[in-house]
């Protein structure tokens, strides 16, 4: 296999020169100048109107861009099919769309793009009940932005730098690659001169990285053997696996109020995704698969876009899901929050994770609130005192008077409060080794010639700590022995419960 092709100055496409001709008239001196002067203005507002322009416009327009008819030789040599997919919305969902990408990159037999963690909402994809989602190529674009921008600030973490797939990769039940290793090898960039760099984003590595993007989000259309974008979303499609309802119409609709309120003319099928996009399809020629958003959850009887939870003629996928349903922290994130539970609550505990701020949650703080005092009320009549409680809350402690929490705090007497806060010498110390374990780049795909892999390590881990803050959290959650109360309908929640079923604390 190829290293990695190291980037090449390129100068921008020159302006049409004039063509020859019949000989131009002759001119005065003053209208020369004046035309000349005007000329050069122009020029130098363009240029700097061009280069300050936002990334998502300069890659939307960029018509002229050259459209390969095939993948670069780069790219075809390394003898890989790989399959992307755009991730969004807070950690929770984007570890739910990593399990289904995990189960479409097997199904597929091609090797999963494992792309960073990406800030809390910085991609968000709609409300897919009222048939308002953002398409494939937008999610795409979205996504490729945010991640060039975390490798440009310094802030770049992989989702397998937060969770432990080392297991699944060794053992060959999935391939493999890292974004990083991926955009160095299709985009034809030192990555390493990316990471951490600090320049701005029109440098030609980053316009070129850009350029890319533009062309792997689909915006310039699909590419014989080389690219083929799922551009089927939720609004259309639910993608499943050997059920034998492929083509059907799936049993949740847009309702006609909505269709005529909205215009909306969409219909949902049920497809197998093997039969649409495995062998004999289109796509199955394709280097690259790209799906957008591959987030999915139970609504009204059905699946939002991805009802592939079990495939009992397939006993290779089987055990891939059976293995994916539930997908550990890295050891560093493990030993932390069992440390804070050993060391400094040093007792049984109850964890009670209370989500009051974000979105939906903010409107129904009195069930919140109502479902923990029963737990405690119950802790009380049973336990000795004080009762210790492990608080998770995106409540700050400065607003906690005249709620429950503020009763709870102040009856020092019945109740002993513990929390973690990303100050504390436990949280940065556990961010400063992730950034020198990078697991991220220690599984996977990389040419087999790829020298500078020590370097890459070495220029990509983040000089700027991560936010591991929730991640210990759950840990320490999952921990409680006496008990859990999270909030409802919160994936916080429901990841923390996977937890504790799989009993992650005594592992």
């Amino acid at each position: 296999m190829n290293a990695i092709v190291a980037l090449a100055g390129r100068s921008p496409n020159p302006w049409p020169r004039k063509r020859s001709g019949s000989a131009p008239r002759s001119r005065s001196p003053l209208f020369c100048a004046i035309s000349l002067f005007a000329v050069l203005f122009f020029l130098v507002f363009f240029y700097s109107s061009y280069a300050r322009a936002p990334t998502s416009r300069l890659l939307r327009g960029s018509p002229e861009a050259p459209r390969p008819s095939r993948c670069e030789p780069r790219v075809r040599a390394l003898g890989q099919r790989f399959l992307s997919y755009a991730p969004h919305s807070g950690f929770s969902n984007q570890l739910s769309e990593f399990r289904n990408a995990i189960v479409a990159a097997a199904i597929l037999n091609r090797t999963l793009v494992v792309p960073p963690v990406l800030d809390h909402h910085a991609v968000a994809l709609g409300s897919c009940p009222k048939f308002r989602v953002l398409s494939g190529r937008e999610m795409r674009l979205a996504v490729w932005e945010s991640a060039v921008e975390l490798l440009r600030t310094g802030r770049y973490v992989s989702m397998a730098d937060i969770i432990d797939i080392s297991s699944l990769v060794s053992s060959s039940m999935i391939r493999t690659i890292d974004f990083r290793v991926f955009a160095s090898i299709w985009c034809g960039v030192n990555i390493d001169l990316a990471c951490n760099s600090g320049t701005a984003g029109e440098s030609p590595l980053f316009a070129s990285l850009k350029q890319c993007g533009s062309f792997l989000s689909g915006f310039n259309g699909n590419v014989d053997e080389c690219l083929y974008s799922v551009d089927e979303d939720c609004r259309s499609t639910v993608w499943t696996y050997q059920n034998g309802n492929d083509g059907e119409l799936d049993s949740f609709q847009p309702d006609e109020q909505l269709k005529r309120k909205k215009k909306i003319t969409y219909v949902r099928r049920r497809r197998d995704v093997y039969k649409a996009l495995g062998p004999g399809s289109q796509a199955d020629s394709a280097a690259l698969l790209a799906f957008g958003s591959l987030f999915t959850s139970a609504y009204k009887g059905s699946q939002l876009y991805f009802d592939i939870h079990e495939a009992p003629k397939d006993q290779r996928i089987q055990s891939i899901i059976e293995k994916i349903e539930f997908l550990p922290f890295v050891p560093q994130i493990l030993s932390a929050g069992k440390e804070f539970a050993l060391t400094t609550i040093k007792a049984p505990f109850l964890c009670a994770q209370l989500r009051l701020l974000d979105g939906q949650f903010k409107n129904h703080w009195k069930i919140t609130f109502l479902t923990l005092k029963e737990k405690i009320e119950s802790l009380r009549q049973n336990g000795p005192l004080p009762i210790h409680i492990f608080v998770m809350t995106d409540l700050p402690e400065g607003n906690w008077s005249r709620t429950y929490l503020g009763d709870l705090a102040g009856d020092v007497d019945n109740f002993k409060l513990h929390f973690l806060q990303e100050e504390d010498e436990l949280v940065i110390r556990t961010a400063k080794e992730l950034a020198v374990g990078g697991h991220g780049l220690r599984v996977g795909l990389v040419a087999s010639s790829f020298a500078r892999m020590d370097k890459l390590k070495k220029q990509c881990s983040p000089h700027k700590l991560a936010d591991v803050l929730l991640y210990i959290e759950e840990v320490i959650c999952s921990c409680a022995s006496l008990g859990f109360v999270g909030t409802a309908g919160s994936t916080i929640a429901e990841s923390i419960e996977l937890m504790r079923k799989h009993d992650v604390c005594s592992s």
